[in-house]
């Protein structure tokens, strides 16, 4: 069975231009996009849709849940979903992304984010 080349990925950000934005750059480049505003919504999404290879979400979120604490949970219960997080007032280091997940910083070029996508779903491939 082949892999399909456009899995879904889930978009995770409060902003709604922003979201639009990367929905829009991801979409052109033939990705399966998923939107939540929030990481409970994340959550939610996760929680019913199988399949979804990766998950690109913003740190500074509303809720009592923010993007960190949403990766860190993908992590623990969806190993499978790489794991992107993005963030103009917080910078981090590799080790603080849990599951070999990577950082894009905001802003951020759409060519920058496609490319890390790509990147991280290359992990997913065999051999």
């Amino acid at each position: 069975m082949t892999p399909d080349p456009h899995p879904p990925v889930l978009v995770v950000e409060d902003e709604m231009f922003i979201r639009m934005v990367a929905v829009d750059a991801l979409e052109e480049r033939g990705f399966a996009i998923l939107e939540a505003c929030d990481a409970r919504e994340a959550l939610d999404i996760l929680e019913r849709t199988p399949g979804i290879a990766l998950i690109f979400t913003d740190i500074n979120m509303p809720g009592k849940i923010d993007g960190l604490d949403l990766a860190t949970e993908v992590a623990k219960r969806w190993p499978d979903i790489e794991i992107i997080v993005t963030s103009g007032g917080v910078r981090l280091e590799p080790a603080d992304i849990p599951d070999s997940g990577k950082f894009l910083p905001k802003p951020y070029a759409t060519e920058q984010l496609n490319a890390l996508v790509r990147e991280q779903l290359a992990r997913k491939s065999p051999g």
